[in-house]
Parts: structure tokens; sequence; C-alpha cells
């Protein structure tokens, strides 16, 4: 297969640093590995372990200061004859490699996607800056791209911007921009991290599809093990800035050498582990490992609970946003977000909601809460129509009734430190007399979501993303809910993050006994957490049912489809 006489690349001895005044901190140390023609290498590891870093020096796209590179090479020979050292490349040498020799699919579309401009401006532009053609060729090789890419009327994509189109579409205009000049490497961060199971299939068969086509070397970088079965050839694994093992694909799922290696194989939900607590990364690390063994015995209660006891009524719930109104502001047409959506949730149950984007998921769960007016139903919440009663009312309401959002960021003020943020709601809705109990309580959620008590006065941007999400679930618990709404609370996450918040929540389940509606794109994530799953498309529920009847025997074409997409290790 590979007749070079070199490797597309060579990183030999790679360490990247990071200097502050007050310290510096090793990002990647002394890392080395090779990519061929047509290869696909997986770089695997949790947020933090140096993946990012180690791609972005491929293409010295890390800003120097605070980066050092301290030590190594990296070598790219296109053609296996004339090979050139990237490190030691001037900028503007640099610059006729980057996009053009080298491309970059980034992890955020949304952030890489330059809002002001058309997305196909955005690819042409790449390609006249590479190639010395037209406009006009330039622009019918972007069209070309996007049908490529299986971008929907990819003529009429080329005028949209950014913001007009859905996640995936982003991502598939990334993925143009990225092969516009048939580069030999093919860098993808995470490119499919927020995408639905469905789409993200898609993707991968894409990024697939034009590797094979264009003999490229791919370097995918992920944390998630499903997604490496079916696409790599060569598992590198990273923690903490180094190289704990490297092997063929099918070696790494069937002999795992490193305890960390072993620890992000177990650490996905499958159907194996529904009711069980699920091993977590540090259950590997740990040389006290059977003293760890004993907590894994908790079963939790993830039968279905039979609707004895009536929490959540939803009746005929319909939200409509105009899509197009005539010259008098009458309404033309409309988009059906939720249409006529009814079902019961009883106490102490966990449903899932699932779907792809845009199918009306979060419209719902937040159209429940009056966070979207509904345009018109019942919502009854412990016989109380949420729907219909007045604000001030619906105020008081709001303590019984939490969401954890998809963004543990964006849901935190970052000028207000943790234990504050917390405090807040607590104090508006007067729980306990005295700050002094409020911070007793506070330090306790704190703990109870694994967090230390001197984390109390520390502000978000000095945690991990896992760790915000964790402080989201403290303060939704602060107000003692009945009822919490998770919407996609762990789809950003690391599957070992994952699994630590998806225990948690089972553990806080049996302590503080609430209903919880989850909603996610990932089946097997809701199929381990739920009681009941309902499915939704295009604004309706599509199917409904026990979590076990749900995932194993879908009624639906659609319910089937999300579920042959889930990424499945078949070794």
């Amino acid at each position: 297969m590979h007749t070079m006489t070199k490797p597309l690349l060579e990183i030999k001895n790679l360490s990247v640093d990071f200097a502050t005044d007050l310290e510096t901190f090793s990002a990647v140390k002394n890392i080395s590995f090779t990519i061929n023609k047509g290869e696909t290498v997986a770089v695997v590891g949790e947020s933090g372990s140096g993946k990012t870093v180690t791609s972005l020096s491929i293409l010295q796209l890390l800003p120097s200061p605070p980066a050092i590179y301290k030590s190594g090479e990296i070598i790219f020979s296109e053609n296996g004859d004339k090979s050139s050292d990237l490190l030691l490349l001037p900028e503007r040498a640099l610059q006729k490699i980057r996009g053009n020799k080298i491309s970059m699919i980034f992890q955020e579309p949304m952030t890489s996607l330059n809002p002001v401009q058309t997305c196909g401006k955005q690819v042409m532009e790449t390609i006249m800056l590479h190639k010395k053609i037209t406009k006009k060729r330039a622009r019918e090789k972007t069209v070309q791209l996007f049908s490529q890419v299986k971008l929907p009327d990819f003529s009429g994509m080329l005028n949209r911007y950014p913001h007009q189109i859905s996640g995936g579409q982003k991502q598939r205009v990334m993925i143009a921009m990225a092969m516009s000049c048939n580069p030999s490497i093919l860098i993808a961060d995470e490119p499919t991290t927020a995408l639905d199971v469905t789409v993200q299939k898609t993707i991968l068969q894409l990024i697939k599809e034009l590797q094979q086509q264009e003999q490229m070397g791919v370097i995918y970088i992920t944390h998630d093990l499903g997604l490496v079965s079916e696409i790599a050839d060569k598992v590198i694994v990273m923690y903490k800035g180094e190289i704990v093992e490297t092997n063929t694909t099918r070696e790494i799922f069937l002999n795992p050498k490193n305890p960390y290696t072993k620890a992000l194989i177990s650490c996905r939900p499958s159907p194996a582990m529904k009711g069980k607590r699920l091993p977590v990364v540090s259950d590997f690390l740990n040389e006290s490992f059977n003293v760890k063994q004993k907590v894994d015995e908790k079963i939790y209660d993830t039968k279905p609970i039979y609707l004895s006891n009536t929490l959540l009524k939803v009746e005929n719930l319909k939200v409509y946003f105009p899509v197009k109104r005539s010259f008098t502001g009458k309404i033309l047409k409309e988009f059906k977000a939720v249409d006529d959506v009814s079902f019961s949730i009883a106490k102490g149950e966990t449903v899932g909601l699932v779907g792809e984007s845009g199918c009306g998921k979060t419209t719902l769960g937040r159209a429940l809460i009056r966070l979207i007016e509904p345009t018109s139903g019942n919502v009854f919440l412990n016989k109380k129509n949420i729907a219909q009663i007045p604000d001030e009312e619906l105020r008081n309401m709001r303590k019984d009734i939490q969401i954890i959002f998809q963004d543990p960021y964006g849901s935190l003020n970052p000028r207000i430190t943790i234990g504050q943020a917390i405090n807040e709601p607590m104090k508006i809705h007067n729980i306990f007399s005295s700050s002094k109990q409020r911070k007793e309580k506070i330090i306790d959620l704190l703990q109870k979501v694994d967090l230390k008590p001197e984390h109390f006065n520390r502000y978000p941007h000095e945690f991990s993303g896992g760790q915000r999400q964790r402080i989201c679930i403290a303060r939704a618990l602060g107000l003692n809910p009945e009822f919490i709404i998770c919407d996609e609370s762990v789809s950003a996450l690391d599957v070992s993050v994952q699994a630590q918040v998806l225990n948690l929540l089972n553990d806080l389940k049996a302590e503080f006994g609430f209903t919880c509606i989850f909603i996610s794109h990932d089946l097997g994530v809701v199929h381990y957490i739920s009681n009941r799953i309902m499915v939704m498309n295009k604004g309706k529920i599509e199917e409904e049912g026990t979590a076990n009847e749900v995932y194993f025997n879908p009624r639906s074409s659609y319910t089937q489809k999300l579920i042959a997409s889930i990424p499945k290790v078949n070794f």
C-alpha cells in the first residue's frame, strides 16, 4: 500500500511548553509518531491531554509566546523526496503549506467561519489564494465541493451566511474548505463532537471517501473511541501530554495494554451497563484497584415506572415561529418547532428525549418551563397549569423546575464566583434564613458533585468543562427541585468525564428523588440513564416506549436510522 520512501509527516521528540509570568506548563512531552499516504491516524485522549496542541503545532498555529517549542522536529515530505522541518520554516513558506498542502478542520465550525461573509465566498477565497485560477472557475469548483460534501441545495448554499445554516451544514462547509486545494494531509480536530449521530455518520463517511479518492493522510483527533474503531488504521493514545500507547486500531480494542486505554474503552455507556455504575478513569489508574471495585456493585433502578403518580402532564403543546409576514404584519408562514405534542411523566421517572438537531427537543424542553412561550397547549405540574399561570406565580414555581443547559460556560456568569452563582437563586427563593446556613449547604452540594470546599471562591474560567457542568448541576439542586430538564448536558464532554457526570446524576437522583427529562442526540447515553424514551422528529413525538423497547426493538424507521448510526466497535 505504501510505496513511498518517506512518511508524509514525521514528528520526532516534540515538546511544547506554555510559559506565563508565574509558571511554565508542559503541554506536550517528547512525543513521536508518523503518518503515511492514505493512512488515518487517530489521536485519542481526554481534554487537556495535548492532542489539539500537537495538531496546532504541525501548522504553527500556536501563539508564540506563550507557546515554546522546547525540542523536536516536524518533518513534512509531500512527495516522498523533498522534506522540510515545519518548525524551522519562515512564515511566508508556511503560508504556502497551510490550507494548501496541510489542511485543518476545527472543532467549532461557528467560530471558524467568518460571520460577515457568505459560505461560498469563504471557500472561493481559499481556492484563489493558493491556486492561480479565475473567480468563475473558483466558483464552479466551490459548487462541485459543496455537492461532494453532500450539502443540500449546494448552489443556493454559496450565498448563505454561516448563521443561516445548521451546525452539521457549517461543519460540511469547513470540510469543503479544507478539501478545496487537495491537501496531502488533513487534520480533523473533533469535527463531529457537537453533531447528531446521523450527521456524524455522514461526515465520517465523507472524510473517508475523500481520503480514498485523494490518498490523503488524515490525523483524526477525538475523545470518542467508538468513532475511532470505524475510521482509523492506527491509534495514538495521549494522557497528560505523553503518548501512553500506539498500535493498530484492532490491537488497541482487542488487547489494550495501558490502564488509561482500558479506561477510555470501558467508559462508554453500553447496553450491558444499564442500571450499573459506569467505570471511570480513576478506577483504572488507581493502584488500590480492588478497593475501588466495591463501588461497582451499585445498581440503579432504571426499570419503567408505570404512570400511577403523574407529576407532569403535557397536552397538545405547540410552539410555532413566524417565518414570513405580510406587509401588514400578518403571519403568512410558520415553522412548527413543536407540533401538537402530548405526554405524561410519573414522579421519580427519567424520560429520555432524543432526535436529530432541529427536531424541536430543546424548544420543547424550554417551552415546558416557559423560557419560550408556547403558542398553545397545557403543561400541568402537580395539576397546576404552567402555561396559564400569571408571571408572579410562575416565578415562585421556578424553584420546583430547573434546567441544566448544554453549554455550562454560557450559563454561568463569568464575573461572579461559583459560590455566589449557587447562592443567588437560593437567596431569591428564601432557602434558609441566614447566609451561613446557605454557605454550608453550598459546600455540601459542591462535595456531592465531586468538587472541593475551596472551589467556593473560584471563578468559572478556572474550571474544566466537566467541572463547570457539575457546578451547574449543583446550582440546579440547590433549590431542591421536583423536576429537572437536562438539555444535552453531557454532549460536549469527554467520554471519561461524561461517565462521571452520568454516575453523579444517578446518585443524586437516588438521593433527592427528582424527576427528569434527559434531552440528548446520543441514544447510547439516553438508553443508559432513562426509564422511558421518547423519539422526536420534525416537532412531533415519533415513538415512545420503555428504554429497552425503543433501543432494542425500534418500531419507526426514523428510530432505526438513529440507532444504526451509533458508532459500534466491531472487533
